[in-house]
C-alpha cells in the first residue's frame, strides 16, 4: 500500500505483547510501543489503539490483597476495574511524553447492536480523531458477561476497523504472523501475503494464547473478513520488537508478518456495520435457488418475497435477519422491511417491496 493513502490506521495490541512471561505488564515495552505509535502521528496518520491488558493490570496489581476465591467473571470484572486505571494511566502519561493526549472508549457488543449505538460509537471516535486525541479502544469487562462478550479483542479490533474506515488494521500478537505449520518447528516459514478467498484454515491451530482470550483461529476469522471489506489486515509480533509497527506502514519490506489483501470494492456504512453484526440476528429467512442465484450474481438484487420458502423466529421491522439457503446454507444477513408475521403472510407472493431490500443486505 501507498505510504501517501493511509489516513488512519488501528492497532490491536494482545494482552501476551504488554505482558511478561509471569503475566506482568511490562512497562518499558509499553513505552517502546508509545514511541512507534507516536512516530506514526508525527507523520499525519490517526491513530486508533485497540488495547487489551486491563485484566492483565489489575491482576498484576491486586492479586495479593483479594481475600475470597473468585469464579472467572468475578477476575474479570474485579481486576479490569482496577486494571483500567493502571493501563490508561501508563498510556497518557507515556503519550504525554510526545506531546500526545488519549481518551478511553469502553464498550461492549450490546453498543453494536443497533444503528443508533453504533453511530453514537463512530461520531465519539471521529470526535477525539478531530481533535487530535488518539482513541484506545477496550471492552468494559466489568459489565459484560459471557453472552454478551466480544470473542475477544481481536473481534473488537475488527468492528472498529470498518466502522472508522481505517486503510490498515494492525494486529498485535506474540507469533510472527500465520506459518506453514507448527511455528514451533525448524523450518516453518510465515505465509506472507494472503489472496482475497484463499482458505488458511489447514495451517491454523485452535489453540488460545498464553494470557488472553484470543488465537489464531479468530485472527484469521476476523482478517479474512476486514480484508473482504476493502481493508488491509497484517497478523504481526509486537512482543519482540515494537519497531514492527512502523516498519508495517513506512518499511514493510524489512520485516516479516502476514498481510492479507483487500478486495478492492467499497461497501457502504451500514453493510459494513450488518457485516459485523450476525450475533445479533433475530430471525431468518429462507429463499428457493433462482434468488440465492439472483442476489450472487453482478447486479445490485433486493430479495423480494416471491423468492422466500420460509420464514422462521420473531422479529420486528428493521431487526437483522439471516438469509439462508433451502438446504440452510447461511449466505448473508440483511434488515427487515416487515415483521416475521407480514413477511410470513407474503412469502413466495409476487407484487411485494423487497423483504430485504440491496441497501441493507451483507453477503458473505
Amino acid at each position: 500500500m501507498d505510504i501517501h493513502n493511509i489516513r488512519r490506521i488501528a492497532i490491536k495490541i494482545g494482552s501476551n505483547v504488554l505482558s511478561n512471561d509471569d503475566g506482568s505488564i511490562n512497562r518499558h515495552h509499553i513505552y517502546e510501543i508509545v514511541r512507534e505509535i507516536a512516530k506514526i502521528r508525527e507523520s499525519g496518520i490517526e491513530v486508533i489503539l485497540i488495547s487489551s491488558g486491563a485484566v492483565a493490570c489489575g491482576r498484576d496489581t491486586i492479586r495479593e490483597h483479594v481475600v475470597k476465591k473468585l469464579d472467572s467473571v468475578q477476575q474479570r470484572q474485579l481486576y479490569s476495574a482496577v486494571g483500567q486505571i493502571t493501563l490508561m494511566n501508563l498510556y497518557s502519561q507515556f503519550f504525554g511524553d510526545y506531546g500526545l493526549q488519549v481518551g478511553q472508549v469502553l464498550t461492549t457488543k450490546e453498543n453494536f447492536k443497533t444503528r443508533t449505538l453504533y453511530l453514537n460509537q463512530k461520531n465519539c471516535i471521529s470526535t477525539m480523531l478531530e481533535n487530535g486525541i488518539i482513541p484506545i479502544v477496550n471492552e468494559n469487562d466489568t459489565v459484560s458477561i459471557t453472552e454478551l462478550m466480544f470473542t475477544d479483542n481481536d473481534e473488537l479490533s475488527g468492528l472498529v476497523a470498518t466502522m472508522m474506515d481505517v486503510q490498515i488494521l494492525l494486529i498485535l500478537s506474540n507469533v510472527d504472523g500465520i506459518f506453514k505449520g507448527d511455528p514451533k518447528e525448524k523450518g516453518s516459514t510465515v505465509i506472507r501475503e494472503v489472496e482475497p478467498g484463499t482458505d488458511l484454515t489447514g495451517y491454523i491451530s485452535s489453540g488460545k494464547s498464553g494470557f488472553g482470550r484470543g488465537g489464531m483461529v479468530t485472527k484469521y476469522n476476523i482478517a479474512s473478513k476486514v480484508a473482504k471489506e476493502g481493508i488491509t489486515v497484517v497478523i504481526a509480533n509486537g512482543k519482540k520488537d515494537a519497531s514492527i509497527i512502523t516498519g508495517v506502514v513506512f518499511t514493510p519490506d524489512q520485516y516479516t508478518f502476514t498481510r492479507f489483501i483487500p478486495q478492492q470494492h467499497n461497501l457502504s456504512g451500514v453493510k459494513k456495520w450488518i457485516a459485523h453484526s450476525n450475533g445479533f440476528a433475530k430471525g431468518s429467512i429462507y429463499i428457493n435457488a433462482n434468488t440465492v442465484k439472483a442476489i450472487s450474481g453482478e447486479r445490485a438484487t433486493s430479495i423480494l418475497p416471491v423468492g422466500v420458502t420460509k420464514v422462521e423466529g420473531e422479529f420486528e421491522k428493521d431487526d437483522l435477519i439471516m438469509v439462508l439457503s433451502e438446504d440452510g446454507e447461511n449466505l448473508g444477513m440483511g434488515k427487515s422491511a416487515y415483521n416475521s408475521a407480514k413477511a410470513a403472510q407474503i412469502a413466495g407472493k409476487h407484487g411485494c417491496r423487497p423483504i430485504i431490500h440491496y441497501d441493507y443486505l451483507f453477503l458473505y
